[in-house]
């Protein structure tokens, strides 16, 4: 496998936006390692796509020669839940070191899923027990990380250690849905787990957002304004949000005076050259 690019840690590293993948599912971590560039962390996150219910994020740094301790390891989208639940405990088990941040919904109603996300991934890998030698985030980079760092194209199926933070960060996330149905049962969020599903958005608009909904997601934000409801916490609108319907316009949007602000970057007119952003149902 070719890692001469990062073969020399004392270089700045500027990857380009699509990183070439190394060979095989453990290759770029064990490249890294042979370079003593370990251990090698993976990073991912769950829910970034949810219009309800918290972000989780999740590092994980793996034993490289455990491959055939974890055979069923891949991207948790492509597992059952049985399946998922299996790899969950299994990589529990294995990993030398893991970490998993939850940010609830109105701390990403407050900075915006982006800023978040890549927040998120932070506080994941400031939370391992010790730093890592290397990062490998999934799909873009991270600035600010405490140690070299390196995005991977599709890499919860590229890379294991990425795949283990995203099974960790989604069967928590969806243990965590689960709870909330009981506490929301008119949403179904046992179900679809907060993604705008035909039901969970019949359900949003029959009812209006709870508390735990993103506020500041298009397609909540005009079920908020049809229902006449405000938000419980300061919100940041998207651009999507703030291109409401003229109905759903005339119809409070804020809790306070000043307490909804323009996300930043997805307000600013500009295509968003990230993942996710706004859902509009």
């Amino acid at each position: 496998m070719t890692v001469g690019v990062i073969s020399q840690p004392s270089t700045p590293i500027r990857p380009p936006r699509a990183v070439v993948r190394g060979d095989g599912f453990w290759g770029l971590q064990a490249g890294l390692e042979r370079r003593g560039l370990g251990p090698v962390a993976g990073v991912d996150e769950a829910g970034r796509g949810a219009c309800a219910g918290p972000l989780v994020v999740a590092a994980c740094v793996l034993r490289t020669g455990d491959a055939a301790r974890l055979t069923e390891l891949t991207d948790s989208k492509l597992l059952t839940a049985l399946a998922r639940d299996r790899v969950f405990d299994r990589v529990l088990a294995r990993a030398l070191d893991h970490s998993v941040v939850i940010i609830p919904a109105d701390e990403v109603d407050a900075l915006g899923i982006h800023v978040m996300n890549i927040e998120g991934m932070r506080r994941a890998v400031a939370g391992l027990k010790s730093n890592p030698g290397y990062v490998l985030t999934d799909g873009f980079k991270v600035p600010g990380l405490p140690a070299p760092s390196l995005p991977v194209i599709k890499g919860d199926r590229a890379v294991a250690c990425v795949a283990a933070a995203s099974v960790l960060a989604k069967v928590t996330r969806d243990r965590i849905m689960a709870g909330l149905h009981f506490e929301h049962p008119d949403y179904g969020f046992d179900v679809h787990k907060g993604y705008s599903t035909a039901e969970h958005s019949a359900a949003l608009n029959a009812h209006g957002p709870s508390k735990v909904h993103r506020w500041s997601f298009a397609n909540v934000a005009n079920a908020a304004a049809a229902h006449g409801h405000l938000p419980p916490h300061r919100v940041v609108l998207s651009a999507a949000a703030l291109a409401a319907p003229s109905e759903a316009r005339s119809a409070p949007v804020c809790a306070v005076e000043g307490s909804v602000r323009k996300n930043g970057h997805f307000a600013a007119g500009a295509p968003s050259k990230s993942r996710g952003g706004a859902r509009i149902s």
